[in-house]
């Protein structure tokens, strides 16, 4: 009797463990390493609440990710407005879905540079990653203040293109003059004692720039149901950010960073990179406009807002959750 019981809890057990358990559906994500991108970062931890897995991928700037996602290896990304245009234009098949932080960028100089304005610019060499929105940012303000600029001498002001953690290094080492940085590096470098602020270049036409997110049109079109329950999943971390600052602070600065940043640096770098969750065509169309104007990108056929921003499933997720 007791064998015959042995073998019934056996075949129950090889029941159970034999049948079909639904798998996570996996979405591919790439994003950077910036105190704005935080809350993006959190989604695949409250990712299986929506069924989801979200494997994360770290790039240097978001342009970096195109390939990727042209590649088939990513399915969702986060970066500058600028990126995504430019990847738009360029025969990306991607969606500009939401908006996830706002401002995020800082003019610095040296505090022995003698620079307080943008006029002052004139004559220095101004570092800037190549292809971010600080770029179009930095450009919008020379602009506006009528200075001409150039990679190479002969101009205004001398652009110095680098990656976003040789800025630091380099303003540091009085290599360049000034730097149009994001955030948190910006607001270390100001707590550091190498930088100052010369201005938040939010005052030219582009306005405060919105960071964005994007789906690939392949998820957004052939799982419309997991596309749904991603902007869900990025509305909850969102929300979640915004109602908890200590939180964020500390996944940011504990898990993100390793310590790298103080919390005095976060704590400055989100008071210029305001979390949110929306974008609008018309931000987009600005943002594509000035682009072409200052030759960001190099687009031949520059891509129109109203054909490639798509908010429905913005709008479901914040009316599903009772989120403003």
């Amino acid at each position: 009797m007791v064998k015959n019981r042995l073998l019934t809890v056996a075949v129950a057990a090889a029941v159970v463990t034999s049948s079909p358990v639904a798998a996570a559906d996996l979405v591919r994500l790439g994003n950077l390493k910036f105190a704005h991108f935080g809350a993006i970062a959190y989604m695949k931890e409250i990712a299986p609440k929506y069924d989801l897995r979200i494997d994360e991928r770290l790039f240097a700037k978001g342009i970096d990710i195109l390939p990727a996602i042209v590649a088939g290896e990513i399915d969702m990304a986060a970066s500058g407005a600028d990126a995504a245009v430019a990847g738009r234009a360029s025969g990306v098949p991607i969606y500009a879905v939401a908006g996830f932080a706002k401002g995020g960028a800082r003019i610095v100089a040296r505090p022995d540079a003698g620079i307080k304005s943008i006029a002052d610019l004139k004559g220095k060499k101004v570092g800037v990653a190549r292809g971010g929105a600080q770029e179009l940012l930095l450009l919008a303000e020379l602009a506006k203040h009528g200075l001409s600029w150039s990679d190479r001498t002969g101009k205004d002001v001398q652009i110095i293109y680098m990656a976003f953690p040789d800025l630091n290094q380099a303003i540091a080492a009085g290599s360049i003059d000034a730097m149009s940085q994001s955030e948190p590096q910006s607001s270390q470098a100001i707590n550091k004692g190498f930088g100052v602020e010369v201005i938040k270049p939010y005052d030219t036409e582009l306005g405060s720039p919105v960071r964005t997110l994007v789906l690939t049109e392949s998820l957004y079109k052939t799982r419309p149901d997991v596309a749904e329950r991603v902007l869900r999943c990025f509305v909850e971390a969102t929300a979640t950010f915004i109602a908890n600052p200590d939180l964020a602070q500390a996944y940011v600065v504990d898990k993100i960073f390793k310590g790298q940043i103080t919390k005095q640096d976060y704590q400055d770098a989100i008071g210029n990179s305001e979390f949110t969750y929306d974008l609008t065509v018309e931000h987009i169309q600005i943002t594509t406009d000035l682009m072409q104007k200052y030759g960001v990108g190099r687009m031949e056929k520059p891509p129109k807002a109203e054909e490639w921003v798509k908010l429905d499933l913005l709008a479901k997720a914040k009316a599903a959750l009772h989120v403003n």
